[in-house]
């Protein structure tokens, strides 16, 4: 046989020791931020960045997805959270992603602005009813045992919150939208007095 030609079919068979690999995962692939703990694909990593978009969504100010806030809520769960609540963090993705499935027939990524924003506004009025119900049980019987909230919910008031709290304490707002001060501020001399204080 060619030598050359042996080489090259020693480097193709090589090449594809290499990639075949990669053609037996799943087509979900990695998620982009490196976690420790909370294992999520890319397809979970994207519903949480839409998600979040859907809560701030960009305006004349920039939303949750361009301020890397989507980043924040994973590492946030995966560094200060503990493995239950990561757990029912990861239950409950799974169960919105349903829900979205089961209402619009395609996932929550697949979903239109208007369709991801009127879904979780939905979302939100039925965890109210639930919550006022149960709030009138307890009125009604003290003995009542409130039922645990569902896993949607829980994941959805965990990636609500860490939007909120990761904007609220992001770069852009904390030097665009509040100029932060040190504590004690600024002296202000010129502050009126009304009525003159006489012992």
């Amino acid at each position: 046989m060619n030598r050359r030609i042996a080489i090259r079919n020693m480097a193709l068979i090589l090449g594809s020791a290499a990639v075949l690999p990669s053609c037996f995962n799943d087509k979900k692939g990695k998620p982009v931020v490196e976690l420790k703990h909370l294992e999520i694909d890319a397809d979970q990593e994207n519903l949480v960045t839409n998600l979040a978009e859907t809560i701030l969504p960009r305006t004349s100010t920039p939303g949750a997805k361009e301020l890397g806030i989507n980043l924040f809520i994973l590492k946030m769960i995966d560094d200060c959270t503990g493995k239950e609540q990561q757990d029912a963090f990861k239950a409950g993705l799974k169960e919105f992603d349903e829900a979205a499935e089961k209402k619009y027939g395609k996932s929550f990524n697949q979903l239109t602005q208007q369709e991801r924003t009127a879904f979780v506004v939905d979302l939100e009025k039925q965890a109210k009813e639930r919550g006022a119900k149960e709030e009138a049980a307890v009125k009604a019987d003290k003995n009542h045992k409130p039922e645990e909230p569902a896993k949607l919910d829980t994941f959805y008031g965990m990636v609500k919150g860490y939007t909120v709290f990761g904007y609220t304490t992001s770069q852009y707002f904390m030097t665009k939208q509040v100029v932060y001060e040190l504590v004690p501020g600024r002296y202000n001399a010129m502050f009126p007095v009304k009525k003159k204080a006489t012992a």
